[in-house]
């Protein structure tokens, strides 16, 4: 029998758009020969609308952008999970393809746990403290993983003690340094500060996607990252590095301008790559991570390795990072596919069998 599954995209989020380029990439990857489409949109209201069962990929990503009159339920309810199909049986899988807050942060995970659903990724537990580079990099220190420094402040900290909180970055980090919204993803809302007034700036642009922002210290350094996938037993890829031709790898440079090169595998020492998948492994399981992470590093000039983060729900399109390095470990697009909803299916068998009475 065919995977009814489940497609969860769209989002309230300041990445829709890249959600929905994704969403539409698994879409034309997916065997039909294997999987029952079921798409289910969120607008950027936030409303959740069933769209109709694909017989066929959509062709492009207007087509994926259902209207809340367009199709019932246009509200968060059960039968937004279940199939047209076999009097409305529960949908086998859900993938959630939704990148940021309320999304990625396990505010959707929670839901799928709650209604008992199979889903691809990671749990709430991991993708929460994943989404808040803050909570994330406290628990890299904890488990003793290598990193630049940090401090971070809440909205009305920094509101009522500008000052004190510019001084602070520049005793404890200096320039340059990287100001970022605590809780979000694809470069949105990240300056990079070279001095004071850059550092104001930074802040007020941060805090209009975040009440937490995170200051991290500037280091001259590559770039490398490494997939990983699987459950209680994950796997790496090889390596891959990105160069970015601006000065560092902003939105526009993930996804509008095409001028920052990929390489893969990374030409990297052996002992470097061995440190790395160990790094990489360590915060999966310091996370209690399952299905798939993107672990991100920085090789200082000095050889030394420092995880920079780990991204929970990576960017998921073909040319994304995540698929192109299993590409070249051996895993194809679609495949990596089936293997995610494998994996998404056997973590629900396990939780299954936890006992909940006493």
């Amino acid at each position: 029998m065919k995977t009814k599954l489940g497609l969860l995209y769209g989002g309230k989020s300041a990445e829709h758009q890249v959600s929905l380029q994704t969403a539409l990439a698994v879409m034309r990857a997916l065997d039909l020969e294997k999987f029952e489409i079921h798409p289910i949109y969120i607008n950027v209201e936030g409303r959740w609308i069933k769209g109709p069962q694909l017989m066929e990929p959509a062709e492009t990503v207007k087509e994926l952008e259902y209207s809340a009159d367009s199709q019932v339920p246009a509200a968060l309810s059960p039968a937004l999970f279940q199939s047209e199909n076999q009097e409305n049986a529960a949908l086998d899988v859900i993938f959630p393809l939704l990148h940021g807050p309320n999304g990625e942060d396990g505010t959707v995970q929670g839901l799928l746990e709650i209604l008992n659903l199979p889903y691809v990724g990671n749990g709430v537990l991991a993708s929460a403290a994943g989404m808040d580079k803050v909570v994330m990099k406290n628990i890299f220190a904890q488990a003793g993983l290598g990193q630049v420094n940090y401090v971070s402040f809440i909205k009305n900290e920094w509101q009522g003690a500008k000052e004190e909180a510019y001084e602070q970055v520049e005793k404890e980090l200096g320039y340059p340094c990287f100001v970022k919204p605590a809780n979000l993803g694809s470069s949105v809302g990240i300056s990079k500060c070279r001095n004071r007034a850059e550092l104001d700036i930074a802040f007020s642009e941060a805090f209009q996607f975040d009440r937490k922002v995170i200051i991290e210290e500037g280091v001259t350094a590559r770039e490398i990252e490494i997939a990983v996938l699987g459950n209680d037993a994950p796997e790496c890829s090889v390596a891959g590095e990105i160069v970015p031709k601006k000065d560092f790898y902003d939105y526009k440079a993930k996804y509008e301008d095409g001028e920052t090169a990929l390489i893969i595998p990374a030409e990297i020492p052996e002992d470097v790559y061995t440190v790395m998948k160990d790094m990489a492994i360590r915060s999966f399981k310091a996370l209690d991570c399952s299905g798939l992470v993107r672990a991100d590093f920085f090789l200082t000039q000095d050889g030394k390795v420092l995880i920079n983060e780990v991204n929970t729900m990576p960017g998921f399109t073909p040319f994304s990072m995540f698929p192109l390095l299993w590409k070249h470990t051996g895993i194809e697009y679609p495949q990596l596919i089936e293997r995610l909803v494998d994996l998404a299916k056997e973590r629900h068998a396990e939780k299954q069998q936890i006992k909940y009475t006493f």
